[in-house]
């Protein structure tokens, strides 16, 4: 088995070591990661953009077997176009592994997430995908507990893979691995930022703004939210599909609208 490994961290991130050692003994393992920290880059790619991939040692200096590594001067999603096109032109990777991010990744933080956004982009060409996100964004953040939890959930993957063009988002719990209650099955929970702009002066006296923000819980006492189930210290797993259409509401437009898709008379 051929593993393909990236983050949004970049590929000095202790978060992606953590990933490789979860990964190590499944088969072979590519790293190709950002140069630099790509956080909330969502699905952008550098068009226009000059684009690098340099081999890189591990960060450690320590020699590795079956692991060969990369940076990208660019997104979480370039750095999977551009392993897929000049490293696996040949033959896909078998599986797809994006993390493990330093901080939360689930509710509508994977609207801007770069760490779902290369599992979505794998789902695209059909390979098997899942990202891990660590509920803590320090950067001597405790991994164990998602290296522990992530093998027993790789494993269930590797056994039961998602239907096509799905991709597959955990995030666990901050602490250790005892304090962790269990795993769960969850779906996408409601949320939003507000107060999300600060007005900052600089030491000139102009003005300047600066991306904060609130997490407001929308959906608080729905026990089958991912936000919630992390909140009660359970690993939650949610899978994502790539055609993100609302069915049920397209069908209500047919009919409300129907006057838009009217045949003209000629």
């Amino acid at each position: 088995m051929h593993i393909l490994i990236t983050n949004d961290d970049g590929y000095t991130s202790k978060g992606l070591q953590a990933l490789i050692e979860m990964a190590r003994g499944l088969g072979e393992i590519t790293v190709v990661a950002p140069q630099y920290h790509q956080s909330a880059m969502s699905n952008a790619v550098s068009i226009g953009k000059l684009l690098r991939m340099v081999p890189v040692e591990n960060p450690d200096g320590t020699p590795e077997k079956e692991i060969r590594r990369y940076y990208c001067s660019g997104t979480p999603v370039d750095c999977v176009k551009m392993a897929l096109n000049l490293l696996f032109d040949q033959r896909k990777p078998d599986l797809l592994l994006s993390g493990i991010n330093h901080g939360f990744n689930g509710s509508s933080a994977v609207i801007y997430s770069g760490t779902l956004a290369a599992t979505c982009e794998g789902a695209l060409y059909k390979i098997p995908s899942i990202a891990f996100s660590l509920n803590d964004h320090h950067a001597d953040a405790d991994f164990s507990a998602s290296i522990y939890y992530g093998k027993i959930i790789l494993e269930q993957f590797l056994k039961n893979p998602p239907q096509p063009y799905t991709y597959v988002n955990v995030n666990i719990p901050q602490g250790g691995i005892n304090e962790i209650k269990g795993i769960r099955l969850g779906r996408f929970g409601m949320g939003a930022w507000i107060k999300e702009i600060e007005s900052r002066t600089d030491p000139y006296g102009h003005p300047y703004y600066w991306m904060v923000g609130e997490y407001e819980n929308l959906e608080p006492d729905d026990p089958e939210c991912d936000h919630n189930l992390l909140a009660e210290n359970y690993v939650t797993i949610v899978p994502h599909k790539i055609d993100n259409t609302n069915y049920p509401e397209l069908e209500r437009l047919k009919e409300v609208w129907k006057d838009l898709t009217r045949e003209r008379k000629k």
